[in-house]
């Protein structure tokens, strides 16, 4: 699957499936729930997950490539649960991309990662997008 039409939201949790585009917002797929809503673009912002990069110390590194090298690990190094203390979120972080920069990277960046990774891979949609 392709991460341009997997979509983050303003103000709500989880991810979201562009199922139409309006002049006034976006018709998401809730990926969780699979309850379609209109989110209008006066009250909320729009981060396709597909313009994601991550700082690294000599550029920046494409959200797609981090999930890639996770999806490799996932059996001998598993993403950590994002209520575990700070170290071991960012040993794990470290572990994932090692070049990253930590004064640009903030914890609550890399939990997001987690989240977004472990939600993808429940359902799916992240070994799909390697065979392709």
């Amino acid at each position: 699957m392709n991460l341009e039409s997997i979509i983050s939201v303003s103000g709500e949790q989880g991810l979201f499936n562009l199922v139409a585009s309006r002049n006034n917002g976006l018709v998401l797929e809730h990926l969780e729930s699979g309850k379609s809503k209109f989110y209008s673009v006066r009250k909320h912002q729009f981060t396709p997950l597909g313009t994601v990069a991550i700082y690294t110390l000599t550029d920046t590194k494409p959200l797609q490539d981090v999930f890639e090298t996770m999806l490799k690990q996932v059996g001998d190094n598993p993403p950590v649960d994002v209520k575990s203390e700070t170290i071991n979120i960012e040993e794990y972080f470290e572990s994932i991309l090692p070049d990253y920069d930590e004064d640009r990277v903030s914890l609550k960046d890399m939990k997001k990662v987690i989240k977004w990774f472990n939600i993808l891979n429940n359902k799916g949609l992240l070994s799909a997008q390697e065979e392709e």
